[in-house]
């Protein structure tokens, strides 16, 4: 008799009946793991407010999505206390209320370079931005997700856990964002918060159409994968869906890594 071959088992699958009305704002949505994760929100059901310092990319968004009214977009900076404000009252203002945040606004840019020769410039960009634009962002997102008992998805990186040279500071920082993450699901609480660690995200095709571009990976950059294949954004954009949704509705606090099982590898030389 052959043997049986296992599937592997699908996501919980989220009802659109729940997310019809929700609203989630999606901080660095424009392009990325960002657009992925709200692309994942629209096709659970439920509607966006993109924020991002790219407008030709945000707008592109809402031309490529074509959901009307349940996508908008504005400019924002996380790093800037009043660009947050005006940001969450333009999304009260357009929805009425707010159901969810994904904290993914950040310097994406990791290398800084050797350390004796990093700059307080540069090292207070990427804390300001990765860091603290997700405690600007929550803090002033929090009345609202009271209201609706929502929740709050920070995402970090893999590299809060592993480090190549020369990235102290964004390493810092995604640090920074877990330890946020885990002090915030306590003191707010029921509104729950989560984080993701991602791995390596391939992006080029979800970029906005001037710098979209097929990518070029080899066949070695996706078998290092414990999965066989390099992440897209759609793999987050998944776990957020769910976090955000009252399937974890038992969960705060966690940190999720989502990186195809690399962390999982021994690595020797």
């Amino acid at each position: 008799m052959a043997a049986r071959k296992h599937k592997a088992s699908p996501l919980p699958s989220v009802a659109r009946s729940e997310w019809a009305g929700k609203v989630v704002i999606v901080t660095g949505g424009a392009q990325g793991v960002g657009r992925g994760i709200a692309e994942a929100v629209l096709t659970a059901g439920g509607s966006v407010m993109i924020g991002d310092l790219d407008r030709e990319a945000g707008q592109a968004c809402l031309h490529e999505w074509d959901v009307g009214d349940r996508a908008a977009f504005r400019v924002l900076d996380v790093s800037r206390e009043s660009s947050v404000a005006s940001f969450v009252a333009a999304t009260l203002k357009r929805f009425g209320r707010l159901d969810g945040l994904v904290n993914n606004a950040g310097i994406a840019e990791a290398h800084t370079g050797p350390i004796e020769k990093l700059s307080w410039k540069e090292w207070s960009r990427r804390i300001d931005t990765n860091l603290g634009g997700v405690f600007l962002c929550a803090k002033h997102a929090l009345v609202a997700l009271r209201a609706s008992n929502g929740a709050i998805v920070n995402i970090s990186s893999s590299r809060a856990h592993q480090s190549e040279p020369h990235t102290e500071a964004y390493a810092a920082s995604k640090g920074g964002v877990i330890a946020l993450t885990h002090a915030l699901a306590i003191s707010v609480g029921p509104v729950r918060v989560n984080a993701i660690n991602p791995g390596w995200i391939v992006t080029d095709e979800w970029r906005k159409p001037s710098a979209r571009r097929k990518p070029t990976l080899s066949p070695a950059d996706h078998a290092q994968h414990p999965v066989g294949r390099a992440g897209i954004p759609p793999d987050i954009g998944a776990l957020a869906v769910f976090l955000l949704s009252s399937q974890a509705g038992f969960i705060t606090g966690e940190n999720f890594t989502v990186d195809g099982g690399v962390a999982r590898k021994m690595q020797y030389v």
